[in-house]
Formats: structure tokens, sequence, C-alpha cells
């Protein structure tokens, strides 16, 4: 299942291409699964600590049972979040979400556009938007941003993928469509939710583009196309996975112990996100090197929270200190 030549066609150009149903709902489940479990956990934990009490509103489908949370108690939605979310969002790392990484009608059509050796980028995230969660709304940005500026001129796909029907009213992506063509944009710290963001009078001219998409389709972007998703207005958790993708050429940090990490090298060395172990999806000359093994994956993981590694990053201005 490649991207055929339009849609490759299109995200050159445009900076974006969705393509449908690349996962089917039998893909997700073992997903959704996954993270019902950690639901049902985190919720047993609270009624260990006595913050919450019977009501876990287990009946509730996966689409609306984490907001129903939120609507009982906030501070029970919030702490339920952070167990999911984990290490900046990439917590979450069970076999399903190694299958889901390496999911072979998703990988054929990263190998469309980055060749056929294929780094996962270390930065993926789960992300529960539920209705009343604080950090919901993300404010537009590059993902650029937040990556080393030696990687600026480099590919680095993003996969974005809903896990139920993402809609306007929940919070589908919006994009900048041809925004990708001129670098990144000035980006400043501490915007909306806390995340980075380009200021409404730095943003590119272009009319923004939403994106509702079916449950198990994939929105294809790259490194510098300018995006953004605002309020869920539903009683649906807009669920969505975004997971990045590389040539195996850029610069990543497989093999490398974050023990030994030094922020004073020479850029150019480091990753592109320093701070998550990168693994190897693909690799045609020597498949042994292919992170298949769940433990292994783990084991990559866990390096890297147990031994965190600070970002060099870029230096950009506090949002309250911008030039308007």
């Amino acid at each position: 299942m490649g991207l055929t030549t339009a849609e490759r066609q299109q995200f050159h150009d445009l900076g974006y291409v969705v393509k449908e149903d690349i996962y089917s709902q039998a893909d997700l489940q073992p997903l959704k699964d996954g993270l019902t479990a950690v639901i049902d956990q985190t919720c047993a934990d609270l009624q260990e600590e006595g913050l919450l009490g019977a009501e876990t509103f287990a009946a509730e489908p996966f689409e609306t049972r984490l907001g129903a949370l939120f609507k009982a108690d906030v501070e029970v939605g919030e702490r339920v979040t952070r167990t999911i979310m984990g290490h900046g969002g990439g917590g979450f790392k069970e076999q399903a979400m190694l299958d889901f990484l390496r999911h072979p009608p998703l990988v054929s059509c990263i190998e469309s556009l980055v060749g056929p050796d294929i780094i996962g980028s270390s930065v993926y995230r789960v992300r529960p938007k539920a209705p009343g969660y604080s950090r919901g709304a993300v404010p537009w940005h590059q993902d650029s941003g937040y990556f080393m500026p030696h990687c600026d001129g480099s590919l680095i796909v993003t996969c974005w993928i809903p896990l139920v029907d993402a809609t306007i009213e929940n919070g589908c992506l919006y994009v900048l469509p041809k925004s990708h063509r001129s670098g990144v944009y000035r980006h400043y710290t501490g915007g909306q939710g806390g995340y980075l963001e380009i200021a409404g009078e730095d943003l590119p001219a272009p009319e923004p583009v939403a994106c509702p998409m079916r449950a198990g389709s994939v929105l294809f972007m790259t490194n510098l196309t300018p995006h953004a998703s605002f309020e869920n207005n539903t009683d649906i958790v807009r669920w969505s996975v975004d997971l990045r993708y590389q040539d195996a050429e850029i610069p990543n940090n497989i093999d490398e112990d974050p023990a030994d990490f030094d922020p004073e090298r020479e850029p150019v060395t480091m990753a592109c996100w320093p701070g998550e172990g990168d693994f190897v999806i693909k690799d045609a000359q020597n498949p042994a090197r292919e992170v298949t093994d769940i433990a292994k994956f783990k084991e990559i993981r866990t390096r890297y929270e147990q031994t965190p590694v600070r970002n060099p990053g870029r230096g950009w201005t506090p949002f309250a200190e911008r030039q308007v």
C-alpha cells in the first residue's frame, strides 16, 4: 500500500496528504485495548489512594470513558491522561504500540517518501483530547520547532492517526498548505497550553485547511508543515497517535547510551530530538537491526526515561516577551 504518485506529489507540493483506511478497525483495537488497560489500572490506583470512588465508568465505550472521568473530576482525568502519556507523551510502550509503529501498510507508505532504510523517530505521542483537558488544544507550530536546527533541511515524516473519527467539532487537525516551503518560522516558548507556538502575527498567509478523518486514516505531514488543533466541543474523546519516521542517513541516536550524552558536542552529530531513543524500523541490508522484539523496544524507551537527556534546544523567545 505505498503512496501513489499523485499522493506523493501532493505531499511534496502542499506539505501534507491524507490516505484513508491504512488501519482497519481490527488493526486499531489492540492499541485501544492497551490504553483501556492503562485507564483501568490508573483508576484502581486512584481508588487505593482514596482519590476515586467506586465509579470508574468502565461501562462507557472507549470513545467517551476518559471524558466521563474528566466530567466527574478534572484532577482524576488529568491523572489518567498523565499516566497514559508518560514521558513527554510516548509513555505507552506495550506490544500494541510496537505493532502500530511497524504496521506494514504504513511502513510501505513511509518507504515511498524516505526510502528503504527507515528509523522510527523517538518522538511518538499518544494524544487523548478529552473535553475539559487543559492541554488538549495545540497551537500552530512546526515539528521542526522542537527538533535540533541541523535537521531543518531533512525530511522527518509525521503520521497523525486518529483512533476515533476526527471531526471539526472534536478537534481534528488543521494545516497551512504550501507553508512548508519557507523553512522554520519563529516559535515562542510557553504558548497555548505551554506548547511552542507560532504567534498569529508570524503565521504565513494560506487559509487553514481542516482535516476531518475516519479512524485509521493517516495524515502525512513534513516536519516543516504548520499545523494545529483546537478545542474539543463534544462528548467524544478525540484519541490520536502521532508517529515520526526518517531516513537512516538523518542524524539519530541508534545504539547511543544516554548516560554518555554530551550536550556540548558538535550539534550535527546529535539526533534531531536527542532526549528519547530512536529505533530501526527497516534496514534493507541488515534486517537483524530492526526492532521487532517488545523487550528491546521497551529497553530503548526505558533507558531514556531513567536517564533523561537535556535537549540543547533552539533558544526560542518566550511567548510573553514577543514583539507584536
